[in-house]
């Protein structure tokens, strides 16, 4: 199965593709939208669409997978991160793609094994599970790729996807 994973973010929008039984993952595409922080929030969103249609188009995913909103203390932050992942699920079911959405602890859980791994640690274990011989350069896409593992993991375990 493809999964496009997605690490949504305001200025950084990270998307990681994989090929995955489940078991064995292999990298197919990474990369980060960047939308420029002197434009409008509506027409970063909107450049945050394209992107993720054109990533769509080129990697055809047949899922993809969101980490959900988490807690934050500036209720600003939370909000744009909201509009965001709005974007990237209006996008995906566009596609009409399967869809999936974890938490941070869920996420971290599947790759890593314990739900309160830093990020280094996730880091690690995406590089390790794709059997990568570098260090992934973006923490927005290799977060995206994690939330990608943890959906085809989950789906094969026979969770909820």
């Amino acid at each position: 199965m493809r999964v496009l994973g997605i690490d949504c973010g305001v200025e950084r929008t990270g998307y990681g593709v994989i090929d995955s039984d489940g078991c064995t993952h292999r990298l197919v595409g990474l990369g980060v939208i960047r939308a420029r922080s002197t434009k409008p929030l509506e027409q970063r969103l909107a450049e945050i669409a394209r992107g993720l249609r054109e990533v769509i188009r080129q990697y055809a995913p047949q899922a993809a997978a969101v980490e959900e909103v988490f807690y934050a203390v500036n209720v600003k932050t939370v909000l744009r991160l909201a509009h965001v992942r709005g974007v990237a699920l209006v996008t995906v079911a566009e596609a009409g793609l399967e869809f999936g959405e974890y938490s941070p602890l869920e996420v971290k859980t599947a790759v890593v094994g314990y739900g309160r791994a830093e990020k280094q640690q996730v880091q690690m274990m995406v590089r390790s599970l794709l059997g990568l011989q570098r260090d992934i350069q973006s923490e927005d896409a290799a977060d995206a790729l994690a939330v990608a593992i943890c959906h085809v993991t989950r789906r094969v375990a026979g969770g909820p996807a």
